[in-house]
């Protein structure tokens, strides 16, 4: 479905990216995990569109997406929820999920996916007055993914839905991941410091490390690679 081949970022003289190939498939939850730095907010931004890619390929259901405008990979299915949520602090919970369907005209269909994100996560429903910027954090990131779920994708990229939140809504929010992908058949992109959660809920997993992978594997088998519970599970 999605497709990386021989991605290279630059950023500068910086080679942030070095040839990577990666690939999520139909229906899956595949994870890109790595410590800080190691470039996996760039590669979502690239399939984004958010940032040029230097070299290589990104392509969605054999269709080349490389360096296409933002606003054209979100109406071609791909949305991303960012790193540290980025929702909009002046406007309100409803207001902030409107503006995720901005590229849609079915008014129809876009009240019945606000009443699918509230039926998701019911706390946004609560405070569907209340501005974004007054939410808990964990709060956020529930805003934050369900205003990416607006725009109706088919395939969720998401940026460190753990960080800064406290544990028992990480918890919840990767509950709500699985439940997801299960429900609706969403391909999930996940990027994650948080190695273990991130193995615990994927199909298929990467090891990103200074721009390059070192590893891959089904999920399960890398959560026991020594390599990896030495790196990144504090072990």
């Amino acid at each position: 479905m999605l497709e990386i081949k021989d991605l290279q970022i630059h950023y500068g003289a910086i080679k942030a990216i070095r040839n990577i190939n990666l690939s999520v498939p139909e229906g899956s939850i595949v994870t890109l995990i790595g410590s800080n730095g190691a470039g996996k907010t760039s590669t979502l931004r690239a399939i984004s569109g958010i940032i040029k890619v230097a070299g290589g390929s990104i392509t969605y259901n054999n269709e080349n997406i490389t360096n296409l405008h933002p606003e054209k990979i979100v109406k071609m299915g791909i949305c991303q929820s960012p790193e540290g949520r980025l929702i909009f602090s002046n406007l309100t919970v409803e207001e902030n999920l409107l503006m995720g369907a901005y590229t849609r005209k079915d008014k129809q269909g876009i009240k019945d996916d606000l009443e699918f994100v509230f039926s998701f996560f019911p706390r946004l429903k609560e405070r569907i007055k209340q501005l974004g910027g007054t939410l808990s954090g964990g709060e956020q990131q529930m805003l934050a993914i369900s205003r990416a779920l607006m725009s109706k994708p088919k395939v969720l990229l998401l940026d460190e839905p753990s960080l800064g939140i406290a544990p028992l809504l990480v918890k919840t929010i990767f509950e709500k991941i699985v439940a997801l992908n299960h429900s609706t058949g969403i391909t999930i992109l996940l990027v994650e410091q948080n190695a273990n959660l991130a193995l615990s809920i994927a199909n298929y997993g990467y090891v990103l490390e200074t721009g390059e992978i070192i590893l891959e594997g089904k999920a399960d088998e890398l959560a026991k690679n020594e390599e990896v519970r030495k790196a990144y599970l504090g072990e």
